[in-house]
């Protein structure tokens, strides 16, 4: 178990920062520090303040809450490797276990980019993790083939953007509002992008975020190290997952996100279900209904 270094921050959360890895995680934590560990994982354009409705109802159910910021997210360093591929954020979301001395009572929970560390966390270390939830990014098979859709494709602007050298230009406040009000409609952001900004401040952090999106289509970027987690994301895995997806998303749409396919792509015992009235970030528009649902999945 690594050295914690934690202050209070508001509503019962702290701030902390701890080593895994071999790079130094800033996170916001709740919880007592001798419950069960459940590990909340976030994605883009985003950061750990996206779980501050979920961490004080796990806090509750007695599981020690942690949500990092993901790797190359300030507080959180950026690796010197330059790996980003979905590999390495499974290995951070193991290494995180060790460090805070998780057992394999612990759970995961992942968004977009977190869900994607989950999916390859969970298979390549079982032991570690009884369950798992995961939000608004399904598995890749599940969803490769309304991925080519036309209208998915031109949600998926971004990602293509990302693979140019206009990426780090174009990424400012007013495109990181646009993205959440088109993935989100009707929610009002200004909070979470403050959280954003703050956390993509710096140009090594803008470049690091966008080194998600280039490492996904560039296999060439691939680090040899994180080989094995990175080929454990692509199978089914053993820990039941709940998989969320809002109705309303504006960056994956549901028709990539059907419970047929999505069940047929995870684990014996999974759930999978679409939250009405709700689009990509799903645990900031409905909170209750997110929060109701995960905690009837990990009492179990």
């Amino acid at each position: 178990m690594a050295p914690v270094r934690e202050e209070a921050l508001v509503n019962d959360i702290r701030r902390g920062s701890v080593t895994a890895n071999g790079l130094e995680f800033g996170y916001l934590a709740a919880g007592p520090e001798d419950g069960p560990l459940a590990l909340c994982l976030h994605g883009f354009p985003d950061s750990a303040h996206t779980w501050r409705h979920l961490l004080p109802e796990l806090a509750a159910a007695g599981y020690r809450a942690v949500a990092p910021f993901m790797r190359g997210y300030a507080p959180t360093a950026v690796p010197a490797d330059g790996a980003y591929q979905s590999g390495a954020l499974a290995a951070d979301a193991n290494a995180l276990h060790e460090a805070f001395g998780g057992g394999p009572d612990a759970v995961l929970v992942g968004h977009d980019w977190g869900a994607f560390a989950v999916y390859g966390a969970a298979a390549h270390a079982p032991g570690r993790w009884r369950k798992a939830v995961t939000l608004a990014v399904p598995p890749i098979a599940a969803m490769m083939g309304a991925f080519f859709d036309y209208e998915q494709l031109r949600r998926s602007f971004y990602i293509f953007l990302f693979q140019t050298p206009l990426a780090e230009l174009a990424v400012n406040r007013a495109f990181v509002e646009r993205l959440w009000a088109d993935w989100s409609p009707g929610y009002d952001a200004a909070e979470d992008v403050d959280h954003v900004m703050a956390c993509l401040s710096m140009p090594e952090n803008l470049a690091a975020a966008i080194g998600y999106y280039r490492t996904m289509l560039d296999p060439s970027r691939l680090v040899a190290r994180y080989a094995a987690e990175q080929a454990a994301g692509e199978r089914t895995g053993e820990r039941p997952v709940l998989y969320l997806h809002g109705a309303d998303d504006g960056c994956l749409g549901v028709a990539a996100a059907d419970p047929d396919a999505v069940l047929a792509q995870l684990p014996a015992g999974s759930r999978a279900e679409i939250v009405e009235g709700a689009g990509h970030f799903l645990q900031l528009e409905r909170p209750d209904a997110v929060n109701a649902r995960v905690l009837d999945w990990l009492k179990d």
